[in-house]
């Protein structure tokens, strides 16, 4: 029988703020590329200006394409006027991901005309190389133009578009709120045998957000037998502002859901969990934050940092 995690006291978000920041500014500085462009992210989706000085000189200096095109939509994501300099290089760059990046972040600071941007990535998406096809596919759903839906859906009915085309054109054609999506793939994604195209399916539904999807999220956390995919679901309702899904978070350490888990199933359990208390955000769910801060994951621990500042932002803006 497994036994319950204990229950951690209240906790105060404001003074884990610090604990937080230090996390990503490791991650930042990480030797592992993957960590580093992670990082960014985060960044970038919580709007931590105090920290964009760092993500600029990666975008600048790093000799890695995706830690830099992570850097380039950071940079865009925060609307960060400093480092606009930096961008302006990337529209010669040689590698076409960090040039459509570059435009893409030019843009969102005031730097670039819009149809001089749309013209780029109406290029890359119409492109045959499948990684430049993918990244086109996310810049188009991110510019929320909804101009965009036509080329999204022809990169997603060309024969030739692999798998990460695909799952990318269905996002950004829910990010642009086109629900005709729903039954056209979210759908037959979130009814999959695969548990991982569930997942991707339950992430559309929230990021497509109508009252039907709202109703498959809710399905899938009641009825899905894999904990990964009700872990998503419970995310995703967090998302729509739907605490629905805080018991199936609280499982995992009542019924402590990880014991006997090998250690990537039980890395990959404790990011899900962090991700989605970072969204439902309750204070039953909070104080188990300083856990995952402490997880010896990087990835974990970056996500748990996420779920600070999302959770703070609430409170008060940065």
């Amino acid at each position: 029988m497994r036994r319950p995690i204990e229950s951690p006291g209240e906790v105060s978000l404001r003074e884990l703020v610090p604990q937080a920041t230090t996390i990503v500014q490791q991650g930042l500085a990480d030797e592992n590329p993957y960590v580093r462009s992670y990082a960014i992210e985060v960044v970038g989706m919580t709007k931590r200006i105090r920290l964009m000085p760092q993500v600029q000189r990666l975008l600048e200096n790093d000799s890695e394409p995706r830690v830099r095109f992570a850097a380039a939509l950071a940079v865009g994501d925060t609307e960060y006027l400093l480092a606009e300099s930096s961008l302006r290089p990337l529209l010669k760059h040689r590698d076409e991901n960090l040039k459509i990046a570059g435009a893409y972040a030019l843009n969102k600071v005031g730097a670039m005309d819009k149809a001089d941007t749309f013209n780029l990535l109406r290029k890359a998406i119409a492109g045959d190389d499948q990684l430049l096809r993918a990244n086109a596919a996310l810049l188009l759903g991110k510019t929320g133009d909804k101009e965009a839906l036509k080329l999204l859906y022809v990169a997603l009915q060309r024969r030739d578009s692999d798998d990460n085309v695909g799952m990318q054109a269905v996002e950004s054609i829910a990010m642009l709120g086109d629900d005709r999506i729903f039954t056209a793939r979210l759908w037959p994604m979130v009814i999959s045998t695969y548990a991982d195209d569930r997942i991707m399916g339950i992430r559309g539904m929230g990021t497509l957000g109508t009252a039907k999807a709202r109703e498959v999220l809710i399905t899938k956390l009641d009825d899905d037998d894999v904990l990964a995919v009700r872990l998503a679901a419970a995310e995703q309702l967090g998302v729509l502002g739907d605490t629905t899904g805080e018991h199936e978070v609280l499982d995992v350490f009542q019924k402590n859901l990880t014991a006997g888990l090998n250690v990537q199933e039980a890395t990959h359990i404790n990011w899900l969990v962090a991700r989605a208390i970072g969204q439902i955000g309750t204070p039953r769910l909070a104080k188990f934050l300083p856990l995952f801060l402490r997880n010896e994951s990087k990835i974990v621990r970056i996500a748990a940092a996420k779920a600070v500042f999302q959770l703070t932002m609430r409170e008060m803006p940065d």
